[in-house]
């Protein structure tokens, strides 16, 4: 009767980022309504004015801007006291780059903008690069489950085992566990410029995980 031999394989593929998204938020707050909508739609419109020429010039992937959204509320101090009405406006913008040598010189610039903050930048693949690799990655895994059932067959003294079942991580078992296999994107903090030095940015390699559960046989 064949020996029944189960193993998880695991394989990983690390790549320089393609792109960079940056996440911005225009905004700003204060007692006057009218002048905080002038403020915040003038910086809005000035940020959108340099996106466009980024775009134009071929720096960027692509880029989306939300509607400037506006409300009003009453906060409380220490004591329990309501204090003034306070109004809020701000709209969230992302810039995705190709170009990562202008990322880091516009954001460098862009950050000590009057009612701009920079939340973050997140690095990407293309959709052809990620699924590429992503499948180097499945192939790694499934080479790996290859190689554990031997390294097993042998020990037992057994023949070449011969695969009976392959699935992605999980699914073999009772109650499957959650997908392994995911890009890890890595995401980086835009420090405040405030008129210094450009900032250089190093992104960290990003990873994609496969993993596969396969049951073999061997004799």
């Amino acid at each position: 009767m064949p020996t029944i031999i189960a193993v998880t394989g695991r394989a990983e593929e690390r790549i320089e980022p393609e792109l960079g998204a940056v996440s911005l938020t225009v905004g700003s707050s204060g007692g006057d309504r009218d002048s905080i909508l002038r403020s915040v739609g003038e910086s809005h419109e000035r940020l959108l004015e340099e996106v466009r020429e980024l775009d134009a010039s071929g720096a960027l992937e692509s880029w989306s801007a939300g509607q400037l959204r506006v409300w009003s509320h009453r906060p409380w101090n220490a004591e329990g006291r309501q204090l003034p009405l306070v109004h809020q406006a701000n709209a969230d913008v992302e810039v995705v780059f190709r170009d990562l040598g202008v990322l880091g010189t516009w954001v460098g610039s862009v950050s000590g903008t009057p009612n701009v903050a920079v939340g973050g930048i997140d690095w990407r693949l293309t959709d052809g690069t990620r699924d590429r690799v992503q499948e180097a990655a499945q192939r790694g895994a499934v080479a790996d489950a290859v190689r554990k059932a031997g390294v097993y067959a042998e020990a037992l003294g057994l023949g070449s085992p011969a695969p009976a079942e392959l699935a992605d991580h999980g699914m073999l078992s009772e109650q499957p566990a959650p997908m392994m296999h995911k890009a890890n994107l890595v995401r980086a903090m835009a420090a405040d410029a405030g008129g210094g030095p450009t900032p250089e940015f190093a992104p960290a390699k990003l990873v994609l995980e496969a993993s596969v559960d396969a049951r073999f046989t061997a004799e």
